[in-house]
């Protein structure tokens, strides 16, 4: 039996609450939308795997942590994509950080794909109308989220709620390849 996973970044639980907060304030003007009721993250990539291989996907995603370093991201502006998305996006320094994330386990990951991301951001709304996004847009203030960006979840896909469940996290332990640390002196 099949299952169709996500991984994901995953904010901290503050950013998590703020950005419901925000997805309930939209839906209180313009009603339900896609992206509503799914929990903020940055969608690295979907895929579909055997149920039965969750322990082989677990142990491969703790060997690509172990490899990424952490580092504190901003979010600080809206933007949209021209398929209707608004979503929050990070500043130019948190981008190059997350862009490198993204490319890594890209790399690394062996499992094929059905989505791969690129483009690093927080969905607040998909399949937005143009009035919509202009609601969207007068609605909120410039944002300013931050939170320590420290590791990878993945999700499976539940058919019951229509949304991905967290199945396991994997917290970055900036290990070198090769084993020996990095100076810089």
């Amino acid at each position: 039996m099949f299952a169709r996973y996500s991984l994901v970044i995953q904010p901290s639980p503050d950013v998590v609450l703020e950005v419901k907060a925000m997805k309930e304030h939209l839906s209180s003007k313009i009603g339900w939308y896609h992206s509503k009721n799914s929990m903020a993250h940055l969608t690295i990539n979907e895929f579909e795997a055997p149920v039965n291989e969750s322990d082989k996907i677990a142990h491969h995603l703790h060997s690509i942590a172990s490899y990424l370093s952490s580092e504190t991201v901003c979010f600080n502006h809206f933007d949209t994509f021209p398929n209707g998305a608004f979503f929050l996006a990070p500043d130019a320094t948190s981008k190059l950080f997350l862009k490198d994330i993204l490319r890594q386990v890209h790399e690394e990951f062996r499992y094929p794909t059905v989505l791969k991301n690129n483009e690093p951001h927080i969905s607040i709304g998909r399949r937005l109308q143009e009035e919509q996004l202009q609601i969207a847009h007068a609605l909120f203030d410039s944002p300013s989220l931050s939170f320590l960006c420290d590791r990878i979840a993945l999700r499976i896909f539940n058919t019951s709620r229509k949304q991905f469940d967290i199945v396991s996290e994997f917290v970055f332990q900036g290990k070198t390849k090769g084993g020996t640390p990095l100076t810089l002196f």
